[in-house]
């Protein structure tokens, strides 16, 4: 299966690079070129396509239903932070700050030195006096994007 996810991921992250960042495509057409479930679609778009990851999926099912991911782009820099400060909330676990963290380094915002400072600062040890940990992580997360996207 996890062969299948790569591929359906390779194959989507493709599509989105011809299409310059943007992607509208319907469902069955994806699983018919792969001759899977619908069901499988479902599993790379929850799990690889992530707003933690740097995309925004809709999706709208039925008969004229698509399938529309964007890339997110740091070109505007305010609306980069309106969207990851509505991803990230008011609370946030390790793990998916560690993805958030890995796109920022993927796309150059920030240094792996940079990275593993923050990821060193968010872990449950350097919280380990906060009675909410993960509430306190989204909190310095933003404060830290603001810096980085500004």
């Amino acid at each position: 299966m996890a062969k299948l996810s790569n591929s359906i991921e390779e194959f989507l992250n493709e599509l989105i690079e011809e299409a310059n960042g943007a992607l509208e495509i319907q469902r069955s057409k994806i699983s018919d070129h792969f001759n899977c479930a619908p069901s499988q679609i479902n599993y790379v778009l929850t799990t690889r396509f992530t707003p933690y990851k740097g995309y925004y999926v809709e999706s709208r099912r039925g008969g004229g239903g698509f399938i529309r991911i964007v890339k997110v782009q740091f070109q505007d820099e305010e609306k980069s932070y309106d969207l990851f400060k509505e991803f990230i909330g008011d609370s946030i676990t390790k793990d998916k700050g560690d993805l958030l963290l890995e796109e920022l380094y993927k796309r150059n915002r920030i240094s792996y030195r940079e990275r593993e400072i923050i990821r060193v600062a968010l872990s449950d040890r350097a919280l380990a006096g906060s009675s909410d940990k993960n509430a306190l992580r989204a909190h310095i997360l933003k404060n830290i994007l603001l810096v980085i996207l500004s």
